[in-house]
């Protein structure tokens, strides 16, 4: 990830641009009840060879964001604005024909249902073959091998056999695997993979994330993983952005937003996680609350209706005032938006609950 575009001395080779640079991307979409701002000015960047995790609820802009560097938006209703550097090629301005010549080549994605993503009139390695041929000059023999190939390298047993199968006789993991096939038979250079281990259990999402990491050092993709669950993240990704109504509420390293969080909204996250060192009958703290309407977000901090710390803050900025995305203090890759000052964090770090400001320190002196 990079956080400073400043200016190189004239001295110095300039820094090399980022694989992926995505500058303060929005997606809106135009209702009869008003502007559905999906994304609303979110950036971030990837190296080849590494991974990040988009983290958050449902509506948090997570899957729009993917959308928008597939170019998928494009043709619907959704202004999309900002910008999107692919390999120093930039994509929200590239016409149709030009992202067509990039899907499934250089940029390609593993859709969050594959039962619905793959055509059940069709067999699977017929799937495989012709997003194969989309891009290659080949044989349609040739296709097929290359489909054999690739089911093969994501662990279907007897590929020969199960090439002619249709979806529907593949098992859910199976699908999956299937469809991660397809996403990488063309080796794209940046993997896209949206919710990929939902609805599988948790042995086969083991094999999956396992699965993933591995083609990607094969490979040396960049790829990007949209997920809720932070404990997915935590096995596959080396940097985490967290998203909250459309917008950055935290991006760091996955060591950094785990294990020193900056925002109230990444504790709840982290709060409603199972442990497995736990206590048996410890339950779980959820967010309360629901996520603000994308067409009428909040005033201020999206998150401070929800948020139980808008008090430790003075003069209501939280209600009045939208944080900017700043570095953690001691952190050169760390970044939060909260209004909340470095003693109130470490206050609540140190166990004081939303109504104890002020007592932690007197509790640690005793």
């Amino acid at each position: 990830m990079s956080v400073s575009t400043s200016p190189q001395p004239a001295d110095l080779e300039p820094t090399p641009a980022p694989f992926l640079d995505v500058r303060d991307l929005k997606v809106h979409f135009p209702t009869e009840d008003g502007l559905v701002k999906s994304v609303d000015g979110v950036s971030f960047t990837l190296e080849k060879g590494r991974t990040l995790g988009i983290v958050g609820e449902s509506g948090s802009g997570k899957s729009v964001t993917s959308l928008a560097l597939l170019g998928l938006h494009k043709g619907t209703r959704a202004q999309v604005s900002g910008e999107i550097w692919l390999d120093g090629r930039e994509l929200v301005a590239l016409p149709e024909a030009g992202m067509r010549a990039l899907r499934g080549r250089t940029v390609s994605m593993i859709f969050q249902d594959p039962l619905s993503a793959l055509h059940p009139f069709f067999t699977v390695g017929s799937q495989i073959a012709e997003a194969y041929r989309v891009h290659h000059k080949v044989s349609k023999k040739e296709a097929r091998d290359r489909a054999v190939e690739m089911l093969k390298r994501v662990g279907i047993p007897q590929p020969e056999r199960r090439v002619g199968d249709y979806p529907h006789q593949f098992s859910g993991g199976m699908r999956q695997r299937a469809m991660i096939a397809m996403s990488l038979v063309c080796d794209p250079e940046l993997l896209i993979a949206d919710e990929p281990t939902t609805a599988l259990d948790v042995t086969v999402q083991a094999q999956i994330l396992d699965l993933i990491r591995d083609l990607q050092e094969e490979f040396g993709s960049a790829v990007v993983i949209i997920t809720h669950d932070l404990g997915v993240v935590s096995d596959v990704a080396d940097d985490i952005l967290v998203m909250y109504g459309g917008r950055r509420i935290e991006y760091g390293t996955t060591r950094n937003v785990l294990k020193q969080p900056q925002h109230p909204y990444t504790w709840g996250l982290l709060q409603s996680m199972p442990h497995l060192s736990g206590d048996v009958g410890e339950r779980l703290n959820p967010i309360p609350g629901t996520p603000p309407s994308l067409i009428n977000l909040p005033d201020g901090c999206s998150f401070h209706p929800r948020c139980a710390y808008k008090g430790w803050v003075p003069q209501g900025r939280c209600t009045a005032e939208r944080p900017e995305l700043r570095l953690v203090s001691g952190s050169e890759r760390h970044l939060a938006a909260c209004h909340l000052s470095d003693d109130a964090k470490q206050e609540i770090r140190a166990g004081a609950g939303p109504d104890d400001r002020g007592t932690a320190a007197a509790r640690a002196a005793q």
